[in-house]
């Protein structure tokens, strides 16, 4: 049987999250439909993150098996036409070796989270950046955030539902910088914890906003209780920008 690995680019708001569920539209549900619907095939796709409701991909990547070869030009095409009217696209379709997974394969993962920083509200990004009124310091957060690059344990950064064996993580990059109204923050791991980047960018927002000092991150983390953590930021600003793979 073939494997085929899709790249997809999806605007997370209408949907209760990538998995598919018994309630609710879901990416993973509406892309198993469009492959039936193009070849008949009840095929199942494995991601490479399981992104929460809210949450948008400009570089989620999949798996998906067909017992039929099918060129990859068509599979990306077809996917296209049947996926219409809902928010999401297919960027690229290739074959790979029967060994690859889309999760389990992955070497990191990158993610960016967008807040829109001004006085007035988003008319163009509604639901696709975390509105905040107040001033922020890029700068300070951007310090802050240094305290949580590195192998840790983030048990203060986790969702109690959180389904990882360990709160250990190694987080390789945390990158807090202003454009303009707009302040992005860039994670890279290869794997993270539930909730764990909306954790930590509600926390550093604390930092921004004058509310925590810098050093009341490093203080958070060291807790490793989940009290300490800051507010959970909400889905709407966060985007899964791509994955890496050692081929």
């Amino acid at each position: 049987m073939p494997r085929y690995k899709i790249t997809i680019e999806y605007d997370g708001t209408p949907f209760v999250g990538w998995q598919r569920q018994a309630i609710g539209d879901s990416i993973q549900g509406v892309i198993e439909a469009a492959l039936f619907a193009f070849c008949g095939e009840h095929a199942s796709l494995r991601a490479a993150g399981r992104t929460d409701a809210g949450v948008h991909a400009l570089g989620q990547v999949a798996h998906f098996d067909l017992e039929t070869p099918r060129d990859t030009f068509r599979v990306r095409e077809a996917l296209n036409y049947h996926l219409r009217p809902a928010p999401v696209a297919v960027l690229e379709c290739v074959e790979v070796p029967d060994d690859f997974d889309a999760r389990f394969s992955a070497v990191k993962r990158h993610y960016i989270y967008r807040i829109l920083n001004r006085r007035a509200r988003p008319a163009l990004d509604q639901n696709r950046v975390w509105w905040v009124s107040v001033p922020l310091d890029a700068e300070l957060m951007a310090a802050a955030a240094r305290f949580l690059v590195g192998n840790h344990d983030f048990t203060t950064f986790r969702a109690a539902q959180c389904q990882a064996k360990s709160p250990v993580k190694t987080l390789h990059r945390l990158d807090v910088t202003r454009d303009g109204d707009e302040v992005r923050i860039r994670a890279s791991a290869r794997s993270f914890l539930h909730h764990q980047v909306r954790s930590m960018v509600g926390t550093l927002k604390h930092v921004g906003d004058g509310r925590w000092k810098v050093d009341g991150v490093r203080q958070a983390l060291e807790a490793r209780d989940r009290a300490a953590c800051g507010v959970v930021a909400p889905a709407s600003g966060l985007y899964l920008v791509g994955v890496d793979y050692p081929y």
